[in-house]
Parts: structure tokens; sequence; C-alpha cells
């Protein structure tokens, strides 16, 4: 099952730079509009220790800082807010059957509503992607 908050591990997701090896990412899920998209943001502990507090759109480049998730996330995190493509949901089911992607947590609502409010509005996200993340902020309730 995919969901809004939803943090998935990708074991594929990127090659190595110089050995080509594919290598792992976490994903965050904010938003799943209507159209078969997945919106998400990159996770990250690179850096982490350099990176200020909560929502932050400077430089080196913009991120919001969720602490320690918990679980196999046991260093702080951030999620990395440079632009994405999103996902297409048929794709990212079938990988979730063969086990490519799988399901490590569901983040807790209050850093999920900070790191949807930073995602949307944040320079690489764009004006669709924005809107798809307010409206998914909006499902949620308070």
């Amino acid at each position: 099952m995919i969901a809004v908050g939803g943090i998935y591990h990708h074991a594929a997701y990127y090659p190595h730079p110089d050995t080509g090896e594919l290598l792992g990412k976490y994903l965050l899920v904010l938003a799943l509009p209507q159209g078969n998209d997945v919106v998400y943001r990159m996770l990250t502990s690179r850096y982490a220790s350099h990176r200020p507090p909560g929502c932050h759109h400077g430089d080196p480049y913009p991120g919001f800082a969720l602490g320690i998730p918990g679980g196999e996330l046991a260093k702080p995190t951030w999620v990395d807010l440079r632009a994405q493509d999103d996902y297409d949901i048929d794709v990212f089911r079938g990988q979730l059957g063969k086990g490519v992607i799988r399901r490590v947590m569901q983040l807790d609502a209050v850093p999920l509503r900070g790191a949807m409010a930073c995602a949307a509005a944040a320079d690489d996200t764009s004006n669709h992607q924005a809107r798809c993340i307010r409206d998914a902020m909006a499902e949620l309730g308070s």
C-alpha cells in the first residue's frame, strides 16, 4: 500500500558513479494525486550535522530536517527538496510487488506536515507538485 507520509526504501534507485552498481535511497511520499503519480522526495543523512533545524531553502541545497525518524533511520535525517520527477504509480506498485521498493515506516503527523509545507514552498517544486502536496495536507485534516 502506498500512503502519503510513507517512507519507502528503493533498493536500486541510482547507479554508483564509479562502478554502476545500483544503490538504494529512502523516499518520502508527499502526495498521491489523481493521474497515476507519486509526488515524493528523497531522504538523506548526508551532512545532517551541518543542516539547520526545520525548513531550509538556502545553500547548499534546500531541505527539511526530520531529526531521527527511528527504526532503520537511526541517524539525523532530512528531506532533500531538490527537484524530482513524479513517480508513475503503476511502476511504484510493481516495484513494491517485486520487493525493489519496500515500506519502512509511516512518518508522524507533525514532521510530515512540516516537510510537506516546506516542500510545497521549495523553489524546485513545480506548481503542479505544490498544489498536490497542499491538497494532500488538507486531506490529512487537523
